[in-house]
């Protein structure tokens, strides 16, 4: 007669986690992932990138550029969705800016410590992105309904991605960059990111340095270090075919954000793909990004405990060799969860995946 095993033990499973762990053997956390959006939410098939905030009454307001497509087309809009705290369904998907004469483009929004949101996007002057400016507008009523469009840039080739952050003192910092050139598939290397410090009692912008780099840079993700030291990684320039020194660009400003560091690589690849980097409520610091030098695959996210000077863990999220994931987006909401916004199928579809600091520890030691 076989005889029937006994189910384990407390200690014989806290034995067996542990030799799992010794060995770098702990399963990939299951994540909870979300499909907001894709072909059947008639915006347009085009919707790339997203953007998204938490708000102070606990909903979360999401944002996505969407047309015919990322060229020639007038009619594409940037619209807005919001998830109400504690409901589980996305509202229908509104058009909240627009412009019957100019194509838009990337669109953020942005909640400030004063409740007003603030809705950045990029209005295009002409056939390219180098004849791009940036127009914002504001919400007083948790982005229920907006002002007029007003310029935040007059410079042709500037454009915004990653959403601001706050500083010491109340002040804050809003990510922008310049791109010059006529062809659409060249970052060209004389491209920069620089930053818009905005003061709100002032009312008033000031603009850092630009930032050069051996193949130039645009669309940097800040966080705070410490104080007044500041660390962004930003999207390499380029072609899109990969190269072997293909390097996420570093910089770094000891001064709030006001002046910053030549760029210089990093040591983690970059496939000409936008990124976004974001201090946790732990101190530690998340970047999210594509971990390849040739394709948006995987989405990877990164965990530092050493001030961004090391990302010790890394956990792909998504790890489809022949998918596209772009453009993600971190938020940390109040209740601690790390939520990312990316889309993917060919810039159709926008997704969300939401983890906790605890998941990324399950991800593959880089020591």
């Amino acid at each position: 007669m076989t005889r029937l095993r006994k189910p384990l033990g407390r200690c014989a499973k806290f034995s067996a986690i542990l030799v799992l762990a010794l060995l770098g053997a702990l399963p990939v956390p299951a994540l909870e992932r979300e499909r907001l959006f894709g072909p059947e939410i008639k915006t347009g098939d085009y919707k790339h990138p997203a953007s998204f905030t938490e708000l102070h009454n606990g909903d979360l307001f999401v944002v996505f550029f969407s047309g015919r497509g990322e060229y020639k087309d007038n009619q594409a809009a940037v619209f807005g969705s919001r998830l109400k705290a504690g409901m589980r369904r996305w509202s229908k998907p509104v058009s909240i800016a627009s412009n019957p004469f100019h194509a838009l483009g990337n669109a953020v929004i942005w909640e400030a410590p004063d409740h007003v949101v603030w809705l950045f996007y990029v209005t295009r002057y002409g056939e390219l992105w180098s004849d791009s400016r940036i127009t914002a507008k504001v919400s007083r009523d948790e982005a229920k309904t907006w002002s007029e469009p007003f310029q935040v840039t007059f410079e042709a080739g500037t454009m915004v991605r990653n959403r601001p952050i706050l500083l010491t003192g109340g002040q804050w910092l809003l990510p922008v960059y310049h791109e010059i050139g006529t062809d659409p598939e060249l970052d060209d290397p004389r491209n920069r990111s620089f930053f818009l410090r905005y003061d709100p009692t002032k009312k008033a912008w000031t603009e850092s340095n630009r930032i050069g780099s051996r193949l130039g840079n645009i669309q940097p993700a800040p966080a705070v270090i410490d104080g007044d030291h500041l660390v962004a990684f930003c999207r390499r320039g380029g072609n899109y075919d990969g190269r072997p020194d293909g390097w996420m660009v570093r910089t770094e400003s000891r001064d709030g954000g006001r002046t910053w560091s030549e760029g210089i690589d990093s040591a983690l690849p970059n496939p000409n793909a936008a990124v976004d980097f974001l201090r946790l409520t732990s101190g530690h610091h998340l970047l999210v990004y594509n971990h390849s030098f040739t394709n948006r695959t995987p989405l990877t996210a990164a965990v530092s405990v050493d001030g961004a000077k090391t990302f010790s863990r890394r956990l792909d999220l998504e790890t489809d060799p022949k998918g596209d994931f772009g453009y993600p987006t971190a938020l940390q909401t109040r209740d601690g969860k790390i939520h990312v916004l990316y889309t993917s199928d060919e810039r159709t579809v926008v997704r969300r995946i939401v983890l906790t600091e605890a998941d990324l520890k399950s991800g593959e030691s880089t020591r």
